[in-house]
């Protein structure tokens, strides 16, 4: 399968940026969105805009939910897993157990 060309973009905000995929996300202001400090700060953008996108801005948001729910948020994958899981247990916080066997 041959890759999609690069197209060049504009953000509302005036980047200009390459872009392969139809992901509308400049590249530009995603790393000027991105927080310098706490558990967002330790994922990729895809991982954080899923969790943004979904309201989960704080561990205890987090918490409330399975691992099997976060990891069907598109964005979430595997390696984002153990960051969670290590910045929940810095707080004395868990992902949620009780609904893990839920579809």
């Amino acid at each position: 399968m041959a890759a999609s060309p690069k197209t060049l973009r504009t953000c509302d905000k005036g980047h200009r940026y390459y872009k392969s995929s139809d992901c509308p996300a400049c590249p530009v202001c995603e790393r000027e969105k991105k927080p310098e400090s706490g558990f967002l700060s330790r994922l990729s953008s895809p991982a954080r805009r899923a969790l943004e996108h979904n309201g989960i801005t704080t561990l205890q948001k987090l918490s409330a939910y399975t691992e099997r729910e976060i990891l069907k948020l598109h964005g979430i994958g595997p390696s984002s897993m153990p960051i969670l899981r290590n910045a929940l247990q810095s707080e004395g916080l868990a992902f949620n157990r009780g609904n893990e066997t839920k579809e």
